[in-house]
């Protein structure tokens, strides 16, 4: 439960009621972050380090070779990020290798994979086009075969997943204009009628696929509800809709700065009718829905990211070897010998923290804080990595690969690449979210022991049996934090990882103290201490990097005998503790700027107009004539698109150009 706040606003508190209601509130596995954060540095929980399974590696190393394959004779990412389309024999392939049915059970026509093999074949797939990468990842790891995955009844399943071997397309409508992270602001609703259907209106945003798509899962108010201070708040629930049902216009396709081709857009609905069998997990169980759906979703943006960290050092490591400076090659001087090292030290631990994600959601366990961290780590890191990489490239890096290669140069597409990869900040949760949801997770163990001692309401007896309560728990946990890490041995490790594994466990001592400390200090004002809270997040995060590296590359110095990747390593791990080290320092309010950044952002917010309303009144949507669905692309129906013709796709070499002149043909 969160502690009560006299200071919150009423939309603070609908807020904060919508997400306390959403949240697991139980734990059905022990988590390593969750423990890190406690002062429990439990190294069971990584070592061995949990590797695929041999034969199901066997199983993704064949398929990934066969998607490998198709990506290189049939995606031209250059082409699609020019012409900002997808075309139709890219869709066509998709459906031809089952892409859009991946993770679904084979009883349904899918291929049945596992999280790990689905996360690498979308990897794969990105190396070539980030757009068609992204468009699987939104199809199916949030789209419509999820939540049915998850929570959809025996008729559900057997009615729309076998669509999704056919060729159809799903999306995902949660975001509107005032809403996002924050959905207490939503406004689409969902209303029953007699005959227990539902009539939906509103408008969703930013909905990935929806252009094309057959059909999506729509989030929208369905009534409300009471928390526990007696405010009311929205009740949101989830519906299947099918995407040519009367009164669904497609208002808009957005464009971006990077994915360029994904099919994005703002849809309106208008006394849309949902039958009532179309309702998913229940009534008012919308949101808990699409965090328990976001789980296992959230872990291919970290994949590829990890998989796209790899890429930029391959390149890196022959770039620096090929490009000479004042006599010597530009890896051998410090500047770029300092890159080549920070790319190749977080590729590894980006590959750790993603691959560990995956075994856990094979093994079932609760990944909710190791998702989220891997999603808002790997994204930042991929970032700094792509950064760090055009550096060394020079002018090079910023040049577009098409003009590289018009002038004999080798193409590598750091310009599209770092398009691309900026959005994996910001969605499916933007980093300053991700900080926020990991920090409550990280207090829930505080705030389920000793929440009713900041609580007016709570009466006299229940605070007396409170205290003797965390009295119970806390003076053994804080006598724990105290116990010297010198006397661990960690003698499973070799010897030159010893002394970081003895700095960890003793880092995360110093924060459950630090964080306890300040909660203690703070109170209620603690959930405003955003920044202060980012910092414990950060530590957490890079603490449990440093473990998973440190048990990945014993795992294979056990396994193979080999310590190919241990200077690697030791690097990242020396290079982290400098960090944690220094994040440290900035806890404490002396070492940050956090204060004089609230009074100076306070007085240039009172100064400051606020932007006028969002109006889409002007919008009349897409002719009939001119949508187009998932499953005619993914069947031929559609040849070719408009958009390819429009804007003069280059289809493959050796592609048949009778599809381009039937449709030429017919259009004029």
């Amino acid at each position: 439960m969160p502690i009560e706040n006299k200071n919150r606003s009423a939309a603070e508190d609908a807020s904060l009621a919508v997400a306390e209601e959403s949240r697991q509130t139980e734990w059905t596995s022990k988590s390593l972050m969750r423990e890190m954060f406690l002062g429990n540095f439990d190294v069971s929980l990584c070592y061995p380090y949990p590797e695929q399974d041999p034969q199901d590696k066997k199983i993704g190393d064949e398929y990934c070779a066969k998607v490998e394959a198709w990506c290189q004779k049939e995606i031209d990412g250059e082409e699609i990020d020019r012409t900002e389309t997808i075309p139709a024999h890219v869709w066509r392939g998709m459906k031809e290798l089952n892409l859009l049915a991946i993770k679904i059970p084979k009883e349904y026509g899918g291929l049945g994979f596992s999280q790990q093999n689905y996360m690498r074949i979308l990897s794969v797939i990105a190396r070539y086009c980030g757009a068609v990468a992204a468009t699987l990842s939104a199809h199916q790891s949030i789209g419509v075969p999820q939540p049915i995955k998850l929570a959809g009844t025996k008729e559900q399943k057997e009615k729309w997943l076998p669509k999704f071997a056919e060729g159809w397309v799903s999306a995902f409508g949660l975001t509107e204009e005032s809403a996002g992270s924050d959905p207490a602001t939503m406004k689409t609703t969902a209303t029953e009628q007699d005959d227990g259907s539902w009539l939906l209106n509103g408008e969703k945003l930013w909905c990935t696929n929806s252009v094309v798509a057959d059909v999506i899962v729509v989030m929208a108010v369905s009534g409300k509800k009471t928390s526990k201070s007696g405010r009311e708040f929205n009740e949101i629930s989830a519906f299947i809709l099918e995407m040519d049902t009367p009164g669904v216009d497609i208002l808009h396709r957005c464009e971006f700065m990077g994915i360029k081709a994904i099919e994005n857009g703002l849809i309106r609905f208008t006394d849309v009718k949902v039958p009532a069998e179309n309702l998913i997990g229940g009534r008012g169980n919308g949101l808990k829905l699409a965090l328990s759906t976001l789980n296992d979703g959230r872990l291919s943006i970290p994949a590829i990211s990890a998989d796209g960290a790899k890429e930029v050092l391959e390149f890196s490591k022959r770039w620096a070897k090929s490009r000479s400076q004042w006599g010597r090659g530009i890896g051998a001087h410090e500047p770029g010998a300092d890159k080549l090292s920070k790319i190749a030290s977080d590729a590894y631990a980006m590959a750790a923290l993603s691959d560990y994600c995956a075994a856990l959601s094979g093994q079932g366990k609760d990944i909710r804080l190791e998702a989220a961290s891997a999603k808002m780590w790997n994204t930042e890191k991929l970032w700094t990595v792509m950064d760090t990489g055009l550096q060394l490239r020079g002018g090079r890096g910023y040049e577009k690969s098409s003009s590289l290669e018009a002038r004999g140069e080798n193409p590598f597409p750091y310009e599209r690449a770092l398009r691309d990869s900026r959005i994996n900040r910001i969605v499916e949760g933007t980093t300053d979210v991700m900080n926020l949801f990991v920090a409550r997770e990280c207090l829930d163990f505080h705030l389920s022991n000793a929440a009713p001692l900041f609580s007016s309401k709570t009466p006299v007896g229940e605070k007396v049996a409170t205290v003797a309560k965390c009295a119970g728990i806390y003076a053994p946990w804080t006598i724990g934090l105290f116990m010297p890490s010198f006397t661990k041995s960690f003698g499973q490790f070799h010897p030159k990882l010893r002394p970081f594994l003895r700095k960890i466990d003793a880092f995360s001592k110093k924060l459950a103290f630090q964080t306890f400390k300040n909660m203690v200090l703070l109170g209620p004002k603690l959930e405003t201490r955003q920044l202060f809270m980012s910092r414990v997040v950060g530590i957490t995060v890079d603490l449990s990097t440093m473990a998973l590296s440190a048990s990945r590359v014993q795992t294979e110095i056990d396994t193979t005998g080999k310590e190919d990747n241990l200077e690697t390593v030791l690097y990242f791990l020396r290079a982290t503790a400098l960090k944690v080290e220094q994040t440290f320092r900035e806890l404490s309010d002396s070492k940050n700027c956090d204060a004089q950044a609230r009074s100076l952002a306070k007085k240039m917010l009172s100064a400051t107009e606020a932007l006028p309303d969002s109006d889409t009144s002007h919008l009349t949507g897409y002719k009939v004539e001119d949508r187009e669905y998932g499953k005619d692309l993914t069947s031929g129906k559609i040849q070719r698109r408009k958009r390819e013709i429009e804007r003069g796709f280059t289809l493959p070499s050796g592609m048949s150009d009778e599809a381009v002149e039937a449709v030429e043909g017919a259009a004029k």
